[in-house]
């Protein structure tokens, strides 16, 4: 059914439609409409499961470990400084091979405080065995909670999965989606079906006690079924694409990249001003492309690869910052190309920190820089806010 409804709403809807059995969440902005949603839908009967407040996000994030443990199917949602604060949990949910989604409303980090959009607090906990899916608009947000269940329950991955949209620039947008049936998704979607769970008639332990003698094994594993993940986040992407017809890429997507000699990489809602500032260039006569993030973790070296082979030049938008060191994004991409038969520059371009928008000004600032030969830099500065040296 086609709808025009705020992101947020839409998040809710999608969540309820994945039929999960367990909700818990605290609300914090700008996450706070998808958990109020939810817990009117829970006291309306028009979603059969258990919403438990709680008094923080670390005992949110318990609260659905345990669940999941148990054998339920669990869901829940953050920001910001509320996701840090699950990162104690997280860290074990991962560990622990629990499958788990929790939609991770993007939100600068304080000091100073800010409530609006940026990258830096998912970015902060991309090594805590997550795997992330970033979303460019509320279509995809809302496709990307079915396909999220799906990767992280099957067998073969045993994963949480966070799915990543930005605060405020889709959460409180009002866009048209096209929301499936129940029907549909029960079909893409079946019940939860746990390999292990706790259980007192056959009891096992999760998460215990390792010594030096097999820690290093079991994060092994972690790490070698993170990264073998990536190909079920694909064929999860063509089941999608085959049960509801839409498709807007698996881990990559590439727009107008066959003949660019300069590529721009995006994570996030900004790959959508990125497309309309290249269709404007290209009007020019300017080569440029965009490849678009959509799975950050596991991180698509390969696709990466082969997607920048005939590029003369990249420059990663990146909205975080590594402090004391260089662009979080930018340096994996480096990383990956390096000695390769070709390797263009990448430039690192940070931009969009605490919800600055990044606009076509931005960008033509960021290509001549580029194009000038600088690596790391910040755009769109606001110089005369800077304090005089």
């Amino acid at each position: 059914m086609r709808k025009m409804i705020e992101g947020s709403r839409a998040v809710a809807e999608a969540a309820g439609l994945c039929r999960p059995d367990v909700i818990s969440a605290y609300p914090i902005t700008p996450q706070t409409h998808i958990v109020e949603e939810l817990s009117q839908m829970v006291a309306d009967g028009d979603i059969n499961a258990e919403y438990v407040r709680v008094e923080s996000e670390h005992s949110a994030a318990s609260v659905c470990l345990g669940a999941v443990a148990a054998g339920s199917r669990a869901y829940s949602a953050t920001t910001s400084q509320g996701l840090l604060l699950m990162a104690e949990v997280l860290y074990n949910i991962a560990g622990m091979r629990l499958p788990l989604v929790i939609t991770a409303v993007n939100r600068a980090v304080s000091a100073p405080l800010s409530i609006w959009n940026d990258h830096q607090d998912t970015m902060a906990l991309r090594d805590t065995g997550w795997l992330q899916l970033y979303a460019e608009n509320n279509q995809e947000v809302l496709d990307m909670h079915f396909q999220a269940y799906k990767i992280s329950e099957d067998d073969r991955v045993l994963l949480p999965v966070m799915v990543c949209m930005d605060g405020f620039i889709l959460t409180h947008t009002y866009e048209t989606v096209d929301m499936p049936t129940q029907e549909a998704v029960d079909a893409f979607l079946p019940r939860y079906d746990p390999l292990y769970r706790l259980d007192p008639e056959d009891p096992y332990t999760l998460g215990a006690y390792a010594g030096p003698e097999m820690y290093q094994e079991v994060r092994y594993e972690l790490q070698r079924d993170a990264l073998a993940s990536k190909a079920v986040v694909k064929e999860v992407a063509r089941d999608f694409q085959a049960a509801f017809g839409r498709w807007m890429g698996d881990v990559i997507d590439r727009y107008r990249c066959d003949d660019a000699e300069t590529v721009f990489i995006a994570l996030g809602s900004v790959v959508g001003t990125l497309k309309d500032w290249v269709d404007a260039r290209r009007e020019q006569g300017e080569k440029v492309g965009v490849l678009k993030l959509r799975c950050y973790r596991p991180f698509p070296l390969e696709e990466l690869r082969e997607a920048l082979a005939k590029a003369k030049q990249v420059v990663v938008v990146e909205k975080a910052v590594g402090v004391g060191g260089y662009g979080i994004v930018a340096g994996e991409i480096r990383a990956a190309l390096y000695g390769q038969a070709s390797t263009p520059p990448v430039s690192c371009a940070i931009a969009g920190l605490g919800g600055r928008d990044v606009t076509f000004e931005t960008l033509d600032e960021m290509l001549k820089r580029a194009r000038g030969g600088e690596s790391d830099f910040f755009a769109g500065l606001r110089t005369e806010l800077l304090e005089a040296s």
